[in-house]
C-alpha cells in the first residue's frame, strides 16, 4: 500500500538568533514537513543566511504588528536573564509580554500548534521571580486557544554563546568543569542540556502533537530512559 504523504505545513519561529532558536531554525528549514518558515527578529540579522523556504520579519515586539499570512505551527524561543535585562520589569517584558504577544500573533495567523521554551521549575506561585514569570507565561499562553501547546523546560542550557556575541555564563562554565567527569551520573532531570537537544525535542513533540498542554522536562529531552 502506498504511503499517504504528510500534509505540508508552515512554521513560525520567534527568537531565531538565540541559543535554542538558532538550533531550531535549520531543523525547521531541513524538515520536509515544512514548506515555509517565517521568523520574527528584532532587526535584520546577518547571522541568518537566506534560504528559499525562509521569510524574515523585522519587528518591534513591544508593538507587534506583522502580516504572517497562514501559520500552522509556531515555535517561540524568546528569553533573557535578569542580569542581561537589568531589572525585573525589563525581564518580565521579554519573557512574559513579548512571548505572549508572539503567541497571540501566531494564533491570529491560524496556528493550532505551539511550542515554547520555558525553564525547569516554572511555577506561577514560585517565590523565585524568574520561575514565577515563566509559570505565569505558561498559564497565559495555555489560555490562547491552541489545540496543542508544548512547553520545553530545560535545566541549565549549554551551547556556543560566543558565536552569538554573548559572554560565557559562569553557571555553565562551572557546571561543565565540575560535572563533566561525572555527567553520566547526574539525574537527567537536572543535568545540563545542549540547546540542540531541546530544539530537536520541540520539533518532534510539535509534529507528533496531541490535543492539550504537554511539558517536556530535561529528562524527556535528553533522550533515553530517565535516571
Amino acid at each position: 500500500m502506498a504511503t499517504v504523504p504528510s500534509v505540508p505545513r508552515s512554521a513560525l519561529l520567534v527568537g531565531a538568533t538565540g541559543l535554542v532558536g538558532r538550533e531550531l531554525l535549520p531543523l525547521l528549514l531541513d524538515n520536509e514537513r515544512y514548506v515555509r518558515v517565517q521568523a520574527l527578529v528584532r532587526a535584520s540579522s546577518g547571522r541568518i543566511k537566506p534560504h528559499p523556504k525562509l521569510k524574515l520579519h523585522s519587528v518591534n515586539f513591544a508593538h507587534l504588528v506583522v502580516d504572517l499570512g497562514k501559520v500552522d505551527d509556531a515555535y517561540i524561543a524568546l528569553g533573557t536573564t535578569l542580569k542581561l535585562a537589568g531589572s525585573n520589569a525589563a525581564f518580565r517584558e521579554v519573557d512574559f509580554d513579548f512571548v505572549l504577544a508572539s503567541a497571540r500573533a501566531a494564533r491570529a495567523a491560524g496556528a493550532h500548534r505551539l511550542a515554547v521554551v520555558s525553564t525547569l521549575g516554572a511555577d506561577p506561585t514560585s517565590r523565585v521571580f524568574y520561575n514565577r514569570v515563566k509559570g505565569e507565561m505558561q498559564a497565559a499562553v495555555s489560555d490562547l486557544g491552541f489545540d496543542s501547546v508544548v512547553f520545553a523546560q530545560p535545566s541549565l542550557l549549554l551551547g556556543d554563546r560566543a558565536s552569538l556575541g554573548q559572554a560565557p555564563r559562569s553557571g555553565e562554565v562551572w557546571a561543565t568543569r565540575l560535572l563533566g567527569p561525572v555527567m553520566g551520573l547526574v539525574p537527567k532531570g537536572v543535568r545540563p542540556i545542549q540547546a540542540r537537544a531541546v530544539a530537536q525535542a520541540m520539533v518532534e513533540a510539535t509534529l507528533s502533537a496531541t490535543r492539550g498542554v504537554r511539558v517536556l522536562g530535561s529528562a524527556d529531552m535528553q533522550g533515553g530512559p530517565p535516571r
